[in-house]
């Protein structure tokens, strides 16, 4: 019969397994590099939800309540936004519990719902970011979007997105909206800023905070 292990031989094991070392990761994802060199300023970046955060189809159930489904690629994308600097900001035209609790989830401090005017709700995030036109990226899909999409620094739509808004827009996802559209658009800005191959290197290391994706 095996002796039982020592709570000493046991932290040391666990040290041991804890030190050793991660292979080396390069970064694979690439851009173009005008699109590099009109992120570089970014400091605030501003999501539409319908579309872009999601694939755009509402769910409304038995008792009226709206239901949304949310990528967890995107949403780990925001918050290397926010570490690397880079300001996440949502401003959707629909109000529901389902966006409310994704923001709040994501820890989105800047969140506007139920919006109508979404230059003027741009604008005043701007101002109170201390922050220009230059200095914002906007993914959105539809023609609500284009008086941000076409102020802009960065202008980005996913693959699904009206015709309009992708001729209108600097870079369009591979992906659609609710599929990893929003991840590409937080990669790229992360490439620009310079912040994402330390990112990815950390992860190596450790997890994310433990907030939810």
């Amino acid at each position: 019969m095996m002796p039982a292990a020592t709570p000493h031989a046991t932290t040391t094991a666990l040290e041991d397994l804890l030190a050793r070392p991660a292979r080396p990761v390069q970064p694979q994802q690439r851009f173009e590099a005008h699109l590099l060199l009109k992120a570089q300023a970014v400091r605030a970046a501003i999501f539409d939800v319908d579309g872009c955060l999601t694939d755009g189809r509402i769910t409304i159930g038995e008792e009226g309540e709206t239901v949304k489904a949310f990528n967890t690629l995107d949403g780990h994308g925001i918050k290397l936004l926010a570490r690397a600097g880079i300001t996440p900001v949502v401003i959707t035209g629909r109000d529901s519990a389902a966006v409310r609790r994704r923001c709040a989830d994501l820890g989105i401090g800047h969140a506007l719902f139920g919006v109508h005017d979404k230059l003027r709700a741009a604008a005043e995030v701007l101002q109170s970011l201390g922050l220009d036109w230059g200095t914002l990226a906007v993914i959105g899909d539809d023609w609500p979007d284009l008086p941000l999409l076409t102020r802009c620094a960065l202008a980005c739509a996913p693959a699904q997105a009206h015709l309009e808004v992708r001729a209108a827009c600097d870079f369009v996802t591979r992906q659609p909206g609710g599929h990893g559209a929003a991840r590409e658009f937080c990669d790229l800005l992360l490439v620009a800023s310079g912040a994402y191959a330390r990112l990815l290197d950390g992860h190596l290391v450790t997890l994310d905070d433990g907030h939810h994706r």
